[in-house]
């Protein structure tokens, strides 16, 4: 026994029968069934969800800021009235998305709408969404791509690599928030993938989230997952 459990002031057979042997199997699993081993795991895990929500949220604003800058352009080359967000031709999911961002921005009606907040309240999966395939030439060909300069000129396969890039810090976004294990995953890859997407759109920002991402530490200080 180290001498750290001899003094900690709380029992780990206890925590893991509040937390379930199911949350802990991945961590018990990865460490051969050392309990003080798994924990390690288990709490480097919750760092590393914050730190991935904190990278996410970084590329998060600057994508979406730049993805409104181009619709609005591009609604004003429209000639009609009203936000982006009235002219765009969203399916189902969209509009569903769209009606949610638009009652929370409001106060559910209590407030005038600004536009500004209703692109604030838009989901990360929402913008995703945006920049698929079904939207290719209804908005990402007269609008969205000319959010991403600085990716690769060839247009169809920009939107392939920013749709790749969004779907990858999508999907650890929502494990981490969901507090789901992610200490298997190329963590390394994820903060790659969120330098490069911020890169396409700002050179600036993207040096920026390589220097404040918390991801890379936290690989570094990822525990031995393999008990001795």
């Amino acid at each position: 026994m180290s001498s750290e459990s001899t003094h900690r002031s709380w029992d780990y057979r206890v925590i893991r029968d509040r937390l379930t042997a199911e949350r802990l199997g991945s961590y018990l699993a990865a460490t051969a069934d050392d309990l003080d081993r798994a924990f390690d795991l288990y709490e480097w895990n919750m760092a590393a969800s914050a730190g991935v929500l904190t990278t996410v949220a970084m590329v998060e604003v600057v994508v979406r800021n730049a993805l409104d800058a181009t619709l609005r352009e591009w609604a004003l080359r429209q000639s009609a009235p009203g936000p982006w967000f009235d002219l765009a031709p969203l399916d189902e999911h969209g509009r569903e998305d769209m009606t949610k961002a638009r009652a929370r921005a409001t106060r559910y009606g209590r407030h005038p709408e600004v536009p500004g907040k209703v692109v604030a309240e838009l989901t990360f999966g929402f913008w995703r969404f945006l920049v698929g395939s079904r939207y290719h030439a209804s908005l990402w060909v007269p609008a969205t791509a000319a959010a991403f300069p600085n990716a690769v000129p060839d247009i169809r396969r920009r939107r392939r690599d920013v749709a790749d890039r969004m779907q990858r810090l999508a999907f650890v976004r929502n494990r981490a928030a969901h507090h789901e294990p992610i200490h298997r995953r190329d963590l390394r890859e994820d903060h790659a993938a969120a330098v490069e997407l911020t890169g396409w759109v700002c050179a600036d920002c993207a040096a920026w989230v390589a220097a404040r991402s918390p991801i890379p530490r936290l690989v570094r200080e990822r525990p031995e997952a393999t008990a001795a």
